[in-house]
């Protein structure tokens, strides 16, 4: 009897792992397959549509720092005006055939800049020029903004509407460049639309500083020069016209100058991408043209160049993306002493004592003057902004641990 209990417990417990044995596939199975739809319907697409908000009320505030530069008390129609323009766009030239694109781009660029520059006098017509052209910088990081919500607005609907749940943890991967690219977007839509130094305005700056009392003047659209000595050799300082927000055309006013004096080289100055874990303000030397964009006034340059068989060097200052867009962070704008001190030993290497060097100061001239008092005040206002953005970022530590 006790033999025959021992095999039926034996046989129970063989069957029962049997079963169990079946079961646990069939249960893994079952929660692999309607996991991604329980994870999508309570806690992905909740999150999507919470950072979609957010992005939505971002560009919202956006639009509300470019109003309120425009009016403080804005009509209905000023209002309706900007929301059109928001909407505004622009189609690149077909590019098939490559042979001329330069020009087209060219043409389409200038169209754009003029609709924004006719759209900023119709809003602020009683401003001078340099209100007018830090409303046209704001109106283009307002639509940049704008464009970018539209966009993860799209995603996000487009992912509820088709329940993937592929699609929204794709798009929940990119959310934390995304938000990223926003915050620094409304950054920079505030800091051009009041005319403050932003990091991509270094360029421009070290040229101010350089240009000391010179005698400027206006040798293209939005562009000015300078010419003084530096070590013997004539040096010519070409930058935006400052300090309203501008890009200028360097390219075209380095061709204009081609063509009155030899020119022996070229050395431009501009902002550049850092990597991760590479210092804010550290520099780099190189050469060929340090110019981003889309490459209209770039090749203009190097046209310039190549036919002159005119050698170009490059001194670049590395901050983040967002930094570029953002105001000016104290570290980038401590790094002008040692850009000068490369600009100096690259004029030195050139053989002729009176050779011809053109300097040009890359970027967004926002905040930044033509002199070096005008510089020096740009100085003073990254100092002060220095030391606020300090203490905000101390404060809401604080916060941050308080609620811990």
């Amino acid at each position: 009897m006790i033999m025959y209990l021992a095999q039926f417990g034996s046989g129970a417990g063989q069957g029962g792992g049997d079963i169990l044995g079946a079961i646990i596939p069939s249960a893994m199975f079952l929660l692999l397959f309607f996991y991604p739809r329980i994870a999508f319907s309570l806690q992905m697409m909740p999150a999507l549509s919470r950072v979609a908000d957010d992005l939505d009320a971002l560009s919202r505030k956006g639009r509300k720092i470019v109003l309120r530069e425009i009016s403080a008390k804005p009509d209905r129609k000023t209002e309706e005006s900007l929301d059109r323009f928001f909407e505004f766009f622009t189609i690149m030239p077909v590019d098939l055939d490559s042979f001329g694109i330069i020009r087209k781009i060219e043409h389409v660029i200038q169209q754009q800049k003029q609709r924004f520059d006719l759209f900023s006098s119709h809003l602020v017509p009683k401003a001078d020029a340099e209100k007018k052209a830090n409303i046209t910088m704001g109106l283009a990081g307002g639509i940049s903004l704008y464009g970018l919500s539209k966009m993860v607005r799209h995603f996000v609907e487009m992912t509820r509407k088709t329940k993937s749940f592929y699609f929204a943890m794709a798009l929940q991967m990119q959310l934390p460049m995304i938000e990223k690219a926003a915050k620094a977007l409304y950054r920079g839509t505030k800091a051009l639309s009041r005319g403050w130094p932003i990091g991509d305005g270094i360029g421009p700056l070290v040229v101010a500083r350089m240009m000391g009392n010179s005698k400027t003047k206006l040798v293209e659209e939005d562009t000015i020069m300078a010419r003084k000595k530096l070590k013997g050799r004539n040096v010519y300082l070409i930058k935006a016209k400052g300090p309203g927000g501008r890009l200028g055309r360097p390219g075209k006013a380095l061709e204009s100058l081609s063509k009155k004096i030899q020119i022996d080289k070229i050395i431009t100055v501009d902002a550049a991408g850092k990597l991760e874990g590479e210092k804010t303000g550290t520099l780099a030397e190189g050469i060929g043209v340090a110019m981003g964009g889309i490459g209209v006034e770039k090749s203009y340059i190097e046209d310039v160049a190549v036919q002159n068989r005119i050698p170009f060097d490059a001194v670049v200052v590395k901050m983040s993306h967002e930094q570029a867009i953002s105001p000016m962070r104290k570290r980038i704008k401590d790094s002008i002493p040692k850009v000068i001190e490369s600009i100096e030993r690259m004029a030195d290497e050139t053989k002729k004592h009176d050779a011809n060097i053109a300097i040009i100061g890359v970027g967004n001239t926002s905040g930044v003057g033509n002199s070096i008092s005008e510089a020096e005040k740009a100085f003073k206002w990254i100092d002060t902004y220095e030391k606020r953005y300090k203490e905000r970022m101390k404060n809401q530590k604080k916060k941050k641990r308080f609620r811990l």
